[in-house]
C-alpha cells in the first residue's frame, strides 16, 4: 500500500513538473501583461470599462463589506494559530483579496459579460483580425480609427450565464486561503487551471469550434491556459484593482488569438474544405 501511494505521488508530481515546463516554455503567461500595456496604449479599448464602471464599484463594495461582517472574525480568530500577532492583519489582507476575486466572479456573471466581448472584438479588430469577428457579429465600416465604434450587434454569446456552481465551487476552494502561502498557491492554481480556457471561449466561437474541438484545442494547450490562467487569477484578486485586470487580462487573451492566427492558425470549415479539396 505505502508502495502505491509513493508511486502515484511520485508519478503526480512528475505531471505536475511537465505541465509547469510546458506553460513556461509557452509563453502564455506573458499575455496577461502584455495586455495591460496595450490596453493602457490603445483609448478606444476603454469604453466597455468605463460604462461599467458604477455598478462594479457597488458591486465591489457590498460583496467587501459582506466579507467583513461575516467573515473576518472567523478567519481572523483561525489565523491566530497560523500567523501570530500578525493574525488581524492578514486576515484583513486576505479578506480584501476574497472579495475582489468574489466580485470578479459575480461581476463577470452577471455584469461585463458583453462589455468583455467587446473588448476581446475590438483588441482582435486592432490587430487586423476584423475578418474574424465579422462571423459572429456586425462590423460597422469606417468609425474615425475607433475600433469600439465599429463592433456592431452580436449574432451569440459565448460566455456561460451565472450558475449557482460557479460560486459553490469558489466557496470550496476559499478554505485554502487560510493554510499560509502553500494554501494560497494552491488556491490561485487551482483556480487559475479551471479559469484559464475560459478566456479563449469567444475566440473558438469566432473559428466555428464545436464542443470537441474546443475540447481538444484546450487539451492541446492545457499547460499554456493555466500559465495564462495563473497569472490572470493574481491579477484579479488585487483589492480595488481587480475589475481594471479583468479587461486587461481580456485584451491579453484577445492579442494570444491574434497571434494563434497570424502563426496560420485555419477555421474548422476551411480546413474541413481542404481535406477534401486535397
Amino acid at each position: 500500500m505505502t508502495a502505491r501511494v509513493k508511486e502515484t505521488t511520485v508519478q503526480e508530481a512528475e505531471h505536475l513538473r511537465q505541465l509547469t515546463e510546458d506553460g513556461v516554455k509557452s509563453g502564455a503567461y506573458i499575455y496577461p501583461i502584455r495586455g495591460i500595456y496595450y490596453y493602457l496604449s490603445h483609448r478606444d479599448l476603454w469604453s466597455p470599462l468605463t460604462s461599467k464602471l458604477v455598478p462594479t464599484i457597488t458591486t465591489g463594495l457590498g460583496v467587501t463589506t459582506f466579507m467583513f461582517v461575516f467573515t473576518y472574525l472567523p478567519q481572523a480568530a483561525i489565523m491566530a494559530f497560523t500567523s501570530g500577532p500578525l493574525a488581524a492583519l492578514s486576515a484583513a489582507l486576505l479578506v480584501l483579496s476574497e472579495s475582489s476575486t468574489l466580485t470578479m466572479v459575480l461581476s463577470k456573471a452577471l455584469l461585463i459579460e458583453d462589455s468583455l466581448i467587446d473588448t476581446f472584438d475590438g483588441t482582435l479588430m486592432s490587430r487586423g483580425q476584423s475578418e474574424l469577428v465579422a462571423r459572429e457579429r456586425t462590423v460597422k465600416s469606417g468609425g474615425a480609427g475607433n475600433v469600439m465604434a465599429r463592433l456592431g450587434k452580436l449574432a451569440g454569446k459565448p460566455f456561460a450565464k451565472f450558475t449557482p456552481q460557479a460560486i459553490i465551487r469558489y466557496f470550496m476552494f476559499l478554505p485554502l486561503n487560510l493554510i499560509p502561502i502553500v494554501g494560497t498557491i494552491a488556491f490561485v492554481v487551482l483556480q487559475g487551471r479551471r479559469t484559464g480556457p475560459q478566456a479563449h471561449n469567444r475566440y473558438y466561437q469566432l473559428k466555428g469550434m464545436d464542443k470537441t474541438q474546443r475540447e481538444q484545442a484546450i487539451e492541446k494547450r492545457k499547460a499554456a491556459y493555466a500559465s495564462f490562467g495563473i497569472v490572470a487569477v493574481l491579477l484579479e484578486m488585487i483589492p480595488i484593482a481587480g475589475i481594471f485586470f479583468a479587461y486587461t487580462n481580456t485584451v491579453g487573451a484577445a492579442l494570444w488569438a491574434a497571434d494563434l492566427e497570424q502563426k496560420g492558425s485555419t477555421a474548422p470549415a476551411l480546413r474541413e474544405q481542404a481535406k477534401k479539396a486535397s
